[in-house]
C-alpha cells in the first residue's frame, strides 16, 4: 500500500538549497516563501523554511537507495563538495563498503542534513 515517503527537512536560504540540489540533478520547485521540493527520479525532499537553523546541530536526513551508488558517486564527487575532514558544508563521502552489508555514500547539505545513499553489496 505504502508508495513513497518524502522527508521535511529545514533550509536556513532557499536560494542556497535550490542551488545546491539544483548541482545534484535535482529539480527544484518553490511554493511561496514557506516550502521547497526538489525531484530527482522517484526521490522528492521537501524543506521548510528556517532562517535560524544551525547546520552542525542538524538531526535531519533522508536514506535513498539508487540503482547504481557507485555512478551516482562519481558523479557527485564531480561537484567538488567540501572533504569529509573539514567543518564546512556540504560535506561528501564517495561511496564504500559498509560491514552492515550496503556499499554506501553520503553528502551533507548546507543545512547539514545528511543524505545518505545505498545499495546491497551483492
Amino acid at each position: 500500500m505504502l508508495e513513497q515517503v518524502c522527508p521535511i527537512m529545514p533550509s536556513r536560504d532557499f536560494d542556497v538549497t535550490e542551488g545546491f540540489y539544483r548541482s545534484l540533478g535535482f529539480e527544484v520547485f518553490r511554493y511561496g516563501g514557506e516550502y521547497l521540493i526538489a525531484n530527482r527520479d522517484k526521490v522528492e525532499l521537501h524543506f521548510f523554511a528556517a532562517p535560524d537553523h544551525q547546520a552542525e546541530t542538524c538531526d535531519h536526513g533522508a536514506y535513498i537507495r539508487p540503482l547504481d551508488v557507485d555512478a551516482l558517486s562519481a558523479e557527485w564527487a564531480a561537484k567538488n563538495m567540501a572533504g569529509p575532514d573539514t567543518s564546512d558544508y556540504p560535506r561528501f563521502r564517495a561511496a564504500e563498503d559498509k560491514p552492515w552489508g550496503m556499499r554506501e555514500l553520503h553528502v551533507l547539505d548546507p543545512d547539514g542534513n545528511l543524505l545518505r545513499v545505498g545499495q546491497e553489496i551483492r
